[in-house]
């Protein structure tokens, strides 16, 4: 206890307040609550690309001008996040979580009332610098309530926002789609039940955070060295690009792929892309308990090289297969992020913000590019043409085999 007393007294905690008694148990409350606000955070950012189609049409947008708003509302939502994560590893700022999703709330407000392309992309901006503030705090508050269980912890906040991009699609076909773009402005209802939520779990990790910080402290090994850390950051970068360019190709223009291909109406396309981000959430709750017991680089095998033969078959299948083919790519691919994440934060012992941060922001970021050059490709060449060349990326998974072992991760 003699770490705890010592965190206390520096942070102007009392000894005997409650986390010195156990401050290695798995708090599922807080872990669940973080993972709550991720669902509410990535629902809200799931709208802006579920109305892409209606805004298309009533301001006669390219797929390229679609593009380039998924790209400001990306990198607003990526370039920011290493910095927020490494300034807040040496100088926390707890009340970012709840100060960032009013940013959000402005943002969400404003795309409900933009009436020209240079106000959507504002608001567009403003989305993505909530969700900045947000992704390296929130995946920090769930590492420190782990209790050693890392993965599951990451696994279960990550499934909380896969979850909200699986709902958004759905409840933008049942509110926005019939009612119009103003009808954004019901989901400010979402953000403000995240601020309340965010403030609670500021609560907590005012009144906690020492002895959890210390906890993490003695659980996390001595990381990796030298060029091992420049070839674990080389590795993760291609697998990333590899996984996130893919989703991307499917989380922004599946509907499109779908009603052109296939003939459906937005609302069945939607349907279809609720499919593939529900099978997402369910696979990356997975892979995160799988990589506590199994090993970091063992997940990652699998995921990107068992979801490959049914990305290669994807853009020839018929509308029935697509449909199979979506939930087992959706299951198998996802699983990868926790592991991922967790090994990088194992790579870079006491980096946890800004270590998040760059995954996040490299996820955000890696998104945000493709999203602007697949819709400048499909332009060019067609949405089926993208499909095609999207389906050999699962194959880069390769690389993993020059992974270096972390010591927990393995």
């Amino acid at each position: 206890m003699r770490a705890e007393a010592t965190a206390a007294s520096s942070g102007g905690i009392p000894a005997q307040a409650p986390t010195a008694q156990a401050p290695e148990g798995f708090v599922t409350r807080i872990v669940g609550a973080v993972a709550f606000a991720h669902l509410l955070n990535d629902l809200i950012q799931s709208i802006l690309p579920s109305i892409f189609p209606l805004l298309k049409s009533q301001y006669a947008l390219s797929f390229g001008q679609i593009g380039w708003i998924a790209l400001v509302y990306q990198v607003t939502a990526s370039l920011l996040q290493p910095w927020i994560g490494l300034y807040t590893d040496k100088h926390p700022k707890p009340l970012l979580l709840p100060m960032g999703m009013v940013v959000t709330l402005v943002g969400v407000g404003m795309l409900s009332m933009a009436n020209t392309y240079p106000m959507l992309l504002v608001a567009a901006a403003l989305v993505g610098v909530g969700s900045s503030t947000f992704h390296p705090e929130a995946s920090r508050v769930a590492r420190m309530a782990s209790g050693g269980r890392f993965g599951t912890a990451q696994s279960t906040f990550q499934v909380g926002g896969n979850t909200g991009s699986a709902i958004g699609p759905l409840l933008a076909a049942a509110i926005i789609a019939p009612l119009g773009q103003s009808a954004v402005a019901w989901f400010m209802a979402f953000a403000l039940l995240a601020i309340f939520v965010l403030a609670r779990v500021t609560g907590w990790r005012l009144r906690h955070a020492p002895a959890r910080a210390m906890a993490g402290a003695q659980q996390r090994g001595n990381g990796l060295q030298g060029s091992d850390i420049v070839r674990a950051v080389v590795v993760v970068s291609i697998l990333m690009f590899a996984k996130f360019v893919y989703i991307a190709a499917i989380t922004n223009y599946f509907t499109f792929y779908l009603m052109q291909r296939f003939g459906l109406q937005l609302a069945d396309a939607q349907l279809y892309l609720f499919i593939f981000l529900a099978a997402v959430a369910a696979g990356t709750f997975a892979g995160g308990p799988v990589g506590d017991r199994i090993g970091r680089k063992a997940v990652i095998w699998v995921s990107f090289l068992g979801v490959a033969p049914f990305a290669l078959m994807l853009p020839y299948a018929n509308l029935f297969w697509t449909a199979v083919l979506a939930i087992a790519i959706g299951l198998v691919m996802s699983s990868a992020f926790a592991a991922l994440v967790v090994y990088a934060q194992e790579a870079v012992p006491g980096r946890v913000g800004m270590v998040s941060g760059v995954m996040f922001g490299l996820m955000f970021g890696i998104g945000g590019v493709a999203a602007a050059g697949i819709g400048h490709l499909a332009d060019t060449h067609g949405i089926v043409w993208v499909y095609r060349l999207c389906s050999f990326l699962p194959l880069l998974g390769l690389a993993t085999a020059f992974l270096p072992a972390t010591r927990r991760g393995g």
